[in-house]
């Protein structure tokens, strides 16, 4: 998401999924561990994502990582009782994760590496309350595409979610996570402004086969413009979506920069 788009990593994070779900597979294997309206469809930076999305300069009618920046957290921002910050290291969801059936890759990942169309540029945050090691993390990314490439991820990106919905395999570098079903959840009350958002609710089996895990995505397309929204617990409780005051503080903040 973004999207997957979508879209935690830095020391909590190469996603704390992997906390739950692939380090146990590691140790069984004795491993040790703003957007403008261009679309034509219709802080600081992290360390890593930011700086390769500002590798290549964007490509025309997409806003730049500058402007993308400029509608992000900032690092440190407080949204209520959560804390913005940028990645230290890797950004959510990147090229280490995919999917089978390959149809089924927007629900997991958005990154340029394993999706088309490529974004013109990224900025990836994440959300979370720093105390809580086991707490909600929401993994907050906005990503600008060329040439009606927004609408084209939104397009795949519902059809995943309908051809998905069964379930479906979710491939990283050490361990398989199962999707048991991908059902619709909630858009948030500011989607009627937008062009158009997904929204969803993730039931994944644990690495034993025992546990039930719950995360939600949802995302939102303004022109040219994803704003991607993951949110995940290390633990079997069901959050019951993202949380509505961080997604509502983003859009607030994308739609000032925007102007």
């Amino acid at each position: 998401m973004g999207t997957g788009m979508y879209g935690a990593r830095n020391v909590r994070g190469r996603r704390r999924r992997v906390a739950v779900i692939g380090i146990a597979a590691a140790m069984a294997l004795g491993v040790s561990a703003c957007g403008g309206d261009e679309d034509g469809a219709g802080g600081s930076a992290g360390a890593s994502d930011d700086s390769k999305a500002s590798a290549a300069p964007s490509a025309p009618g997409a806003p730049d990582t500058a402007r993308l920046t400029a509608a992000s957290f900032t690092d440190g921002e407080k949204v209520g009782t959560y804390t913005a910050s940028a990645y230290v290291l890797d950004g959510p969801l990147g090229d280490a994760y995919t999917a089978a059936p390959a149809g089924c890759q927007p629900l997991v990942s958005l990154a340029g590496e394993v999706s088309d169309p490529d974004p013109a540029a990224q900025v990836q945050r994440k959300v979370d309350v720093p105390d809580e090691m086991l707490g909600l993390t929401v993994d907050v990314t906005l990503r600008s595409y060329a040439k009606g490439g927004a609408a084209t991820v939104m397009k795949a990106l519902g059809k995943a979610g309908r051809d998905c919905a069964g379930g479906f395999t979710e491939e990283r570098a050490v361990a398989s996570a199962k999707y048991l079903k991908v059902d619709p959840a909630k858009a948030p009350a500011f989607a009627a402004e937008a062009d158009e958002s997904k929204a969803y609710r993730f039931t994944i089996l644990d690495v034993k086969g025992k546990e039930k895990l719950y995360e939600y995505l949802t995302v939102v397309r303004s022109g040219a413009t994803t704003l991607a929204f993951r949110a995940e617990i290390t633990s079997t409780k069901d959050v019951g979506g993202v949380p509505p005051e961080v997604m509502a503080a983003q859009w607030a903040k994308f739609r000032a920069a925007k102007g």
